[in-house]
């Protein structure tokens, strides 16, 4: 139906003999006229089609002239609807020759889109083939009017914000740094940043006190930062390290803004107005130094002196979200875009991070042998052949050495225990034939949540109590990976009296984020290991085959970089440091973790990678859904040199067991020079289709993560 036409719109009919109120009419407010100056909005709209990744022109009314300010969020009419945009500058001539509508009405007085933060944006959006308006959306919070008011009572006036500044909590002179003297190029790279240089590092990190612990050392890094009155980012991958950078900072006199410091923390966990809260107070000045997980990448920080990326092979830093931009990478633009020092730093060494140094865009800061040795527990492989002396006793999940190890580790402290799976036992198979275990209503996989119950199964929660084998008609079941329940009920089991710990995002207290330094068991799935004051006494990293295997691209690098973060927790060997590696895990992460040397694994891995043509060197796009959609959008792709790889089903059912139109995938893939080249012309083809709304869903991913 269309719109009703007339002088008036319908109304209720009244019944008869009852008074019809009269109907005050609110007469429309005359608009105004165009600004004095600089009338034309250009104006990011909202908008998720790639083809209007453009900036539209809209007219600046006069009553909008103080308050339409680049960088404040504006309503403006769009395809006969009012949609959000983002006002990116004002100018005194349109391009197009019509009409423009005029702005509906600005937001908000903040200017929320720093101009240093448009040119980022505007760069992730062309390396990744995106839209700068999904990349807008991760890079600004969203708006909180009860914290714009905590400033500004007047807020929706005409009256703009005026920025503020404070004062930097250190002096001119940089606090000594003796975390950096163990390693070679650690002085020299603060000295550059405080000078206000631009060095590029990829650091790995060494175990130790909470003095010499990767927290304090940056934290030093940033007060040098500080000193040379420039702002620094630092970018974490979850709140608990969030928690304890700034307990580091805390302790060289940068206090939290909250405080009346200059450390702002942007933790999307912490809530939309303390989120929003900490984004205002850098974007005013008040905030020097922000602390933060992977959205805060984007953080408005005045003068950005230097940018650090810790652990940049936690997952946690691939965004999930279009355009699927990286930390890593991103503070890598961030650096060139506004000549920032950048700091690529963890305890294992990731293939994209080698690749910096192997092509001298990037130095490495490591530390020698000799102190290697000096700050590392003792590290044992307990493989097939070292428990070969121990007969059948060899097979178990927990070997008698290992055993050995943890009842004499508990008599001085705390002990960890890593396990690569959550849960109880999350998958089972037949006691007989050893099929893999699946449920009879839509074939997922069964487990047990726990030992005195039936197995359930992990897509449609199912309980299995009359399951037979398909292959050989057994009602038992085995355990094929056992999680870290079980894992803590066998241990408690083992020892007696002993305080057993469960951390996990899974478990009944959740991630813990230290421990005390009591005798104890910890049972932690990666990433969810808590912290001891004084170091844990032992580690026992089960499962080695389960970690370390996998087909994914850099499945190896990966288990180790688990490992040593569960590694770098235990004390030195002279303390009596041990930690015990149980299990037949790759030859490679194995022999990388008992030297404990991840650039030697990080090199091997890129070489390899080199030869075969795979990320890093080389960039690859990858393009998945609909066959005739990805073949439409692939054929429009015309980059020189580009190697078109596919496409390839993918497989995928759903939870009922019937067989989806699978997916296919494809790749293209071109050498690195080429890849600006190639991300425009993919971008090219989507903003195509999008404007010819051709069927079936795309979903473009430049650089995936989850390659293979």
């Amino acid at each position: 139906m269309g719109p009703v036409t007339g002088a008036h719109p319908p109304e209720q009919p009244a019944l008869a003999g009852l008074e019809v109120p009269a109907v005050r009419r609110r007469r429309a407010a005359a608009p105004s006229g165009p600004a004095a100056t600089a009338p034309v909005a250009r104006v990011c709209v909202d908008l998720a089609p790639p083809h209007l990744d453009r900036p539209f022109e809209y007219l600046v009314p006069a009553d909008l002239d103080t308050s339409a300010r680049p960088g404040v969020r504006v309503k403006v009419r769009f395809a006969g609807q009012d949609v959000d945009g983002w006002l990116l500058e004002r100018v005194d001539r349109a391009e197009h020759d019509g009409r423009l509508l005029p702005l509906r009405r600005v937001v908000s007085d903040e200017a929320v889109v720093a101009p240093q933060v448009l040119a980022l944006a505007r760069a992730v959006a062309d390396r990744w083939a995106g839209t700068l308006a999904d990349v807008l959306r991760l890079a600004v919070p969203p708006r909180h009017a009860r914290v714009e008011s905590e400033r500004h009572p007047a807020a929706g006036t005409d009256a703009a914000p005026t920025p503020e500044t404070s004062p930097v909590d250190v002096g001119r002179d940089a606090p000594p740094a003796p975390a950096w003297d163990a390693y070679r190029g650690g002085p020299a790279f603060l000295r550059h940043v405080r000078s206000g240089g631009a060095p590029r590092a990829v650091w790995t990190a060494l175990p130790g006190a909470p003095d010499g612990a990767w927290p304090a050392a940056l934290a030093q890094a940033v007060a040098a930062c500080v000193a040379g009155n420039r702002g620094a980012l630092v970018v974490v991958p979850d709140g608990r390290d969030v928690d304890r950078v700034c307990r580091a900072l805390a302790a060289l006199g940068l206090r939290d803004a909250a405080d009346g410091g200059t450390v702002a923390r942007l933790v999307a966990d912490a809530g939309a107005a303390a989120r929003y809260r900490a984004f205002l107070a850098t974007l005013h000045g008040r905030a020097r130094v922000v602390v933060g997980t992977r959205a805060s990448a984007f953080a408005p920080v005045a003068d950005l002196g230097l940018a650090v990326c810790w652990d940049d092979g936690d997952l946690q830093h691939a965004e999930p979200r279009a355009p699927y931009p990286h930390v890593r990478d991103v503070l890598a633009l961030r650096s060139e875009l506004e000549g920032a020092a950048l700091l690529v730093g963890g305890h294992a060494r990731t293939v994209e991070a080698q690749q910096l140094v192997a092509t001298g865009w990037a130095h490495e800061v490591v530390a020698d042998r000799a102190t290697v040795r000096a700050r590392t527990p003792r590290v044992t492989a307990l493989t097939s052949l070292e428990l070969a002396r121990e007969g059948p006793a060899a097979a178990a999940r927990l070997p008698a050495p290992a055993w050995r190890a943890l009842r004499d580790a508990l008599a001085d402290g705390p002990v960890l225990v890593q396990v690569p799976r959550a849960g109880y036992v999350p998958v089972v198979a037949c006691v007989r034939c050893r099929t893999p275990a699946r449920c009879g209503a839509c074939h997922g996989p069964l487990g047990l949540t726990r030992g005195d119950g039936p197995p359930s199964c992990g897509w449609c929660g199912r309980l299995a109590t009359d399951r037979r084998c398909d292959e050989c008609g057994a009602t038992g079941l085995r355990s094929v990976r056992v999680g870290s329940e079980r894992t803590a009920e066998e241990l408690g089991r083992a020892f007696p009296g002993v305080t057993v710990r469960v951390s996990g995002a899974r478990a009944a207290g959740g991630v813990l984020a230290d421990v005390p330094d009591r005798p104890a068991l910890v049972v932690a799935t990666p990433g969810a290991e808590p912290h001891a004051p004084s170091g844990y006494v032992a580690a026992v990293l089960l499962d080695a085959a389960v970690a370390s295997a996998g087909e994914r691209l850099g499945a190896e690098v990966d288990a180790l970089r688990r490992w040593l973060a569960a590694a770098s927790l235990v004390r030195p060997a002279g303390d009596g440091g041990r930690v015990l590696l149980v299990g037949d895990g790759a030859v490679r992460p194995t022999q990388a973790l008992v030297r404990w040397d991840p650039a030697w694994l990080a090199s091997r891995e890129l070489d390899e990678r080199a030869e075969l043509l795979l990320p890093p060197t080389v960039r690859v796009a990858a393009v998945t859904g609909a066959r005739d959609a990805v073949a439409a959008l692939v054929a429009r792709v015309d980059t020189p040199g580009v190697q078109v790889l596919g496409p390839v089903p993918l497989p995928s059912d759903d939870q009922r067991g019937r067989a989806l139109d699978p997916e296919v995938r494809t790749l293209l893939r071109v050498p690195p020079g080429d890849g600006a080249a190639l991300a425009r012309a993919v971008a090219a083809s989507a903003a195509i289709r999008s404007a010819r709304r051709e069927g079936g869903a795309v979903r473009v991913q430049l650089d995936p993560v989850d390659l293979l």
